[in-house]
């Protein structure tokens, strides 16, 4: 069984079956079914595995590239760096100057960092558990069109693996319409490392979705949301979301700024009444 399993996914290797997902994904499944048959029911598992465990271990890792095309590994890759980059900007905590703080403890700061730019820093409490935020804000990110005014709508153009996304996001009219209408491609990745959730993300292209007449197509940064449950009460979350935008066109930079730092500000307040009009078990429905 195992031999004829090896010639499967020596036959997804050919190059005129790489496009052939279906076969490479029928031979990693193959084979896993394999090794834990033989590592259940063979007559000493433990040798038999750990003979096989390095030959195995390369395999797998090479099945796993070819399941995807070059340009889906460049995603995988570029919401791979979005996350890092915009993690080593928040672990930096010197030169941010406060923006504004609401009395209910919400802060925004912000500073320049070189090659970026200005870039804004959300840190706030929510009175709800990690999971309930993570759900609304990935598991149910095309529907936050529906409860954030800012967002009229937020579509999930393609996913790759498990936990990126490739998205187009239309933003509503801001300051008074003087921040014209604006949308964004962008790559994003979701990742939870520990009892920490991450979903980060950057300006990307993507062939399907073409700028649209009369919408400026802005460009988000590497940017991302970080949240963890609170130190002591682990039934609250603490939110940090690193904004980083070129909105594009002719706009002041104080009308950015504005624009920018009370994006932040509305966003936890609508979140907010979003997890209280939905309590956990009609989210989880």
């Amino acid at each position: 069984m195992l031999l004829a399993t090896f010639k499967l996914c020596a036959g997804s290797s050919y190059r005129h079956m790489r496009n052939m997902k279906g076969l490479r994904q029928q031979a990693v499944m193959a084979i896993g079914q394999e090794l834990n048959r033989r590592a259940l029911g063979g007559p000493n598992p433990s040798t038999w595995i750990s003979q096989v465990r390095r030959r195995s271990s390369l395999l797998g890792s090479r099945l796993e590239e070819t399941l995807y095309s070059d340009q889906e590994l460049a995603y995988l890759q570029q919401g791979e760096e979005a996350m890092q980059k915009a993690l080593g900007i928040l672990s930096n905590q010197e030169g941010w100057k406060k923006e504004t703080q609401q009395d209910n403890g919400d802060k925004v700061m912000s500073k320049v960092v070189p090659d970026v730019g200005k870039v804004f820093r959300l840190e706030v409490v929510v009175d709800q558990p990690m999971e309930r935020l993570y759900e609304e804000l990935v598991e149910r990110m095309e529907a936050m069109g529906e409860w954030n005014p800012n967002v009229k709508e937020i579509k999930v153009l393609q996913k790759i693996g498990k936990d990126t996304f490739i998205t187009h996001e239309m933003a509503a009219e801001a300051a008074g319409n003087l921040v014209g209408p604006r949308d964004f491609v962008s790559v994003r990745c979701a990742k939870r490392r520990g009892s920490t959730c991450v979903l980060a993300g950057m300006a990307t292209d993507f062939g399907n979705m073409p700028e649209q007449k009369g919408v400026i197509r802005a460009e988000h940064g590497p940017t991302c949301m970080v949240l963890h449950p609170l130190a002591g009460s682990p039934s609250k979350t603490k939110l940090t979301w690193l904004l980083s935008i070129d909105l594009k066109g002719w706009l002041p930079k104080s009308i950015i700024n504005q624009v920018l730092s009370q994006t932040q500000v509305d966003f936890a307040n609508h979140l907010r009444r979003r997890l209280e009009s939905r309590p956990a078990s009609e989210a989880s429905c």
